[in-house]
């Protein structure tokens, strides 16, 4: 299986302390998708699409997912239909 980085808008909240987190992701179809809850923040890699920056365990409807904070940007990794 193929993946790429999939640049995304994600509300999110800045909390006194610095903490910034996310609470919902609008997929490129427009699709809202609200974060159930934040299971881990950590440094990481984005090992299947490439890149480097936070990486937000997310779970939404049930499943975990990774969201990534590169900069000033977020992205997820997108499956890719292989030819």
């Amino acid at each position: 299986m193929l993946y790429q980085k999939e640049y995304v808008d994600v509300l999110t909240r800045f909390e006194k302390n610095g903490q910034i987190l996310p609470l919902c992701v609008y997929w490129i179809d427009g699709t809202e998708y609200p974060i159930d809850r934040v299971v881990d923040i950590r440094r990481a890699s984005a090992l299947r699409a490439g890149g480097f920056g936070m990486r937000y365990t997310c779970e939404i409807r049930g499943k975990r997912t990774y969201l990534f904070l590169e900069g000033k940007r977020w992205f997820a990794e997108r499956k890719v239909r292989s030819s």
